[in-house]
């Protein structure tokens, strides 16, 4: 494989590391919205909870019965079971961010590593043809000493 179609078949591999590169930043932002949504959700309902205590705590320092007591402890408890699933939503989103991160992290790392190596190549290839300009720049030069002295040099031997 000759030096210019290495340097296109890393190019072609470039664009494709950034294209899964940009791939996963997309999939990041996704998961990153549906964790702080997941996560707002989990406050909410805590906050909700709280709320509530508060509002059933006043109500029950007036009067009560044993039937509202047992909604208010029956809804409690829904509320609990809520919160605790939407806590494990959250965990489980936190969860698909950090490996969503991760794979971006693994893709950026890639797509500098290619980069690195293209840079590579292409400084391989310009003190490739440095070395040609020289060796021909060299021989010319030869060539010229020998014509310009030459003759001269033929004389004296």
């Amino acid at each position: 494989m000759s030096a210019s179609q290495n340097l296109s078949a890393l190019l072609i591999l470039l664009e494709r590391a950034e294209v899964e590169r940009d791939e996963a930043l997309q999939a990041l932002q996704q998961a990153r919205a549906r964790a702080d949504a997941a996560r707002m959700q989990a406050n909410q309902l805590t906050d909700y909870r709280q709320e509530y205590q508060q509002r059933w705590t006043q109500q029950f320092a007036q009067r009560t019965t044993v039937d509202i007591l047992g909604c208010y402890q029956t809804f409690g408890n829904r509320l609990d079971q809520a919160i605790t699933s939407q806590g494990n939503v959250a965990s489980h989103a936190e969860t698909h961010l950090a490996t969503a991160q991760a794979l971006v992290r693994e893709r950026e790392l890639r797509v500098a590593s290619v980069r690195k190596l293209i840079e590579r190549r292409r400084l391989e290839q310009m003190r490739g043809l440095l070395r040609q300009e020289q060796k021909a720049t060299d021989e010319q030069a030869a060539r010229a000493a020998l014509t310009a002295y030459g003759p001269a040099m033929r004389l004296s031997a």
